[in-house]
């Protein structure tokens, strides 16, 4: 497959082609949220129970009475031992194992630009095969860059905007990682403020759902693939 950059398309175009994806899949939207927050739960809680975090927390939070610096310390105490360590690896570990669940909008997205019906199966396309393997190293190398550099925040947003779009090149050019990359970096310097507002607006409603009404987040959550769904589309194009 071949790509190319088109004329720059308009924010307002873009925009608005996010959010007909995300409309025209709330159901989709929903049934990610469920299995995504259910596994996400289910392990947070069986490894509360093996390791107790959660009353950890609860004795930490008592020195909260004794000034910031103290509950700093007990907090870092905390976040120190072997149990929160092996909690904190279990959570990870969990989020990596689902990243692929996002990969399944790409196939839903396509199946609407192409007049096809998607299906609940759709969402789980991520997880064939050998692709699987591929989907999860790869957001293993961008989970431990991110977490490095978002201690600086805006480090965080420019790693967000360098790999916005590995994941669609890797799911329809069938891309490898830097090649991905690359492409990526490319479009960043001809569309920075196309891409830098669409990712911004993209974290802001993803998370708003749940700052208004708590179970609106269940839809707005997965709105980010939307984003670069249309942001992809967009920009590139393929061709075989």
């Amino acid at each position: 497959m071949q790509n190319k950059y088109p004329q720059k398309p308009g924010l307002d175009f873009i925009l608005k082609q996010a959010f007909f994806y995300w409309n025209k899949t709330l159901i989709f939207q929903l049934m990610f949220s469920i299995v995504y927050f259910g596994i996400l739960l289910t392990v947070f809680f069986f490894c509360d129970a093996k390791y107790g975090i959660m009353s950890q927390y609860v004795e930490t939070a008592k020195y909260a009475k004794d000034g910031i610096q103290v509950y700093t310390a007990e907090i870092q105490k905390m976040l120190a031992t072997e149990s929160f360590q092996s909690f904190s690896l279990w959570m990870v570990g969990a989020t990596i194992f689902l990243y692929p669940l996002n990969l399944g909008f790409y196939q839903i997205y396509r199946k609407f630009d192409l007049g096809e019906k998607p299906a609940l199966g759709d969402l789980f396309v991520g997880y064939n095969g050998i692709n699987f393997f591929k989907y999860i190293g790869y957001y293993i190398f961008w989970y431990f860059v991110f977490a490095y550099t978002f201690q600086t925040i805006i480090l965080g947003v420019v790693w967000v905007c360098i790999t916005v779009f590995v994941a669609p090149l890797m799911f329809f050019m069938d891309k490898r990682i830097f090649e991905a990359i690359t492409l990526n970096f490319k479009a960043l310097k001809m569309y920075f403020i196309e891409i830098f507002v669409c990712v911004i607006v993209a974290i802001f409603f993803k998370y708003i759902g749940f700052a208004l009404f708590f179970i609106g987040g269940l839809f707005t959550f997965p709105f980010w693939n939307a984003m670069i769904y249309s942001l992809y589309k967009t920009i590139f194009s393929e061709k075989r």
